[in-house]
């Protein structure tokens, strides 16, 4: 039996694609849904594309325990979240102890909590210039940001960063280590 994981995400879903690429014909992980909270949100698509499996709900269904229900029935034994925005209740993270894995695209615990995803982080590193950036991949917990730290990669800043530039940057970073640090992470367990 193949340990099975759902992407969680919020929107145009490039580390889904990446990490359904990476794990396409794995010996013992499989990408077995994309989890959606918005309709329009192109992660759909790009689902569709991989032949994976998609769920979308608002955030009642997320809070009253209906996702967690759709999680049982898809059988998931770990959830991975891949751009996804919304805070993890209770329900899901008691019934996930340790098995739900996030990126967060600075290196925590600066730039980190309500309100700090994408390019919203950049802005403020760059605002501040920083000399360094980077990701942290992490276990979640109830909290925004703060759950153990698997792994965190740095790359420094140039005098002349923007927010875009770092961006790219970040995401080279997120596509080249968060799918092997989830199949680490899960193997290890």
């Amino acid at each position: 039996m193949k340990t099975r994981i759902a992407l969680f995400a919020s929107g145009n879903g490039s580390n889904v694609q990446r990490i359904a690429e990476y794990f396409d014909k794995h010996p013992s992980i499989e990408v077995a849904a994309v989890y959606c909270n918005k309709p329009d949100a192109y992660v759909l698509e790009r689902a569709k594309n991989l032949h994976l499996h998609s769920r979308v709900f608002d955030r009642e269904e997320f809070r009253s325990g209906d996702v967690l229900g759709m999680l049982v029935a898809d059988h998931i034994d770990w959830i991975i979240l891949a751009g996804f925005l919304w805070l993890v209740p209770e329900n899901l993270v008691e019934a996930f102890p340790g098995r739900i894995i996030n990126i967060h695209p600075a290196l925590l615990p600066k730039y980190g909590g309500k309100g700090m995803y994408g390019h919203h982080v950049h802005e403020a590193v760059v605002a501040n210039k920083e000399k360094e950036s980077g990701i942290t991949i992490h276990l979640v917990d109830e909290a925004y940001d703060h759950g153990v730290h698997l792994y965190q990669a740095h790359i420094a800043l140039d005098p002349n960063e923007t927010a875009e530039s770092l961006a790219q940057k970040i995401h080279h970073l997120e596509y080249l280590h968060y799918p092997e640090i989830i199949e680490t992470t899960i193997l290890e367990s």
